[in-house]
């Protein structure tokens, strides 16, 4: 079993390393099910067989040394070197293979089930929600507001909320699931979402914005034109540079409801299907988003993101946001 351990251990540190040198890309879900399913089997082998073992090896020390004492002391012998205690405690305790399976367990347990159906930890990678989101935020997201998904498959089983305009979400990229992306919420099933010359419109009506002080970008040091968007119930900051936005086109890869959408040299404007949503980036002039790939099937929404809890650039960083 030790020998088994160990190619263990060496297969999931060939995994990690890959994983971080960016050979594959990982799925941190899929390998937290496997090593709960993994060690879920030591902890069986131990509670039911190498502890049990252990145990009578440990009782039969005792019996022997007690029957070895009882042999001398009949033939007037009392007093009888020897401490078996060590040796017992010895055989009782864990190999360290069992030790770092069985013994993790639960830990690796608690963290699947808190990180599958309550809070998920992310990282912003990008600066496509700044300044809502900012590169290095660490942030939490809710895994049941939009109800209970199946671990890694991601099948919703029990509803909830339906995620809502101005809302915050991590989704598999449609393109490539294998990645996670965050946007916000602009356009719910049945919206008709335009992006005309830079101003955003649903279902004809001109989301209303407000000039705010410049945004200050400490990356790049430079100072960029910020607005306040009103969308739904949500107000939030968006970063719009006025006649200096990308020209919109449609990327190869946005196959599914392709002809919902309807390309000019002043924007798009594409009718939500059902079951989609139109999502988009804060940074407005800096985000691959509905726009260029498409629309978010909601078996690809992960969660609602609602929370900075830590960014190590800048440890000011902390709360809720909108």
């Amino acid at each position: 079993m030790s020998t088994l351990t160990v190619a263990l251990f060496g297969a999931l540190v060939v995994y990690l390393g890959g994983w971080y040198l960016g050979h594959w890309i990982g799925n941190f879900s899929l390998l937290l099910l496997v090593l709960s399913v993994v060690t879920f089997g030591y902890w069986l082998a131990e509670r039911f067989r190498f502890a049990p073992a252990r145990t009578a090896a440990a009782e039969a020390l005792l019996t022997h040394d007690a029957q070895r004492r009882a042999s001398l002391a009949k033939q007037g012998i009392t007093q009888v070197d020897g401490d078996v205690e060590s040796a017992r405690q010895q055989i009782l305790a864990q190999p360290w293979w069992l030790d770092w399976t069985a013994g993790l367990f639960p830990v690796i347990l608690i963290v699947f089930l808190l990180r599958s159906f309550l809070f998920e930890p992310f990282k912003i990678p990008s600066g496509s929600m700044i300044p809502t989101l900012l590169v290095g935020d660490l942030i939490l997201v809710n895994k049941f507001h939009y109800g209970v998904r199946l671990p890694v498959a991601n099948i919703k089983v029990i509803s909830n909320h339906d995620p809502q305009a101005g809302d915050v979400i991590v989704f598999r990229y449609p393109v490539d699931p294998r990645i996670d992306y965050i946007k916000r919420v602009v356009g719910v099933p049945g919206d008709e979402v335009a992006y005309l010359n830079q101003k955003l419109s649903i279902n004809g009506k001109l989301v209303p914005t407000e000039a705010q002080t410049p945004f200050y970008d400490a990356d790049s040091i430079r100072h960029f034109p910020m607005f306040s968007e009103q969308l739904g119930s949500v107000k939030h900051s968006i970063l719009v540079q006025p006649d200096n936005g990308p020209p919109l086109q449609a990327m190869e890869a946005f196959r599914p409801f392709r002809d919902q959408c309807r390309y000019s040299a002043e924007g798009v404007v594409c009718k939500v299907p059902a079951g989609h949503y139109f999502v988009m980036g804060d940074n407005r002039d800096n985000s691959q988003d509905s726009r260029y790939w498409g629309f978010v099937p909601d078996k690809n929404i992960v969660g609602k993101a609602f929370f900075i809890w830590m960014n190590f650039g800048n440890l000011r960083r902390f709360g809720g946001f909108d």
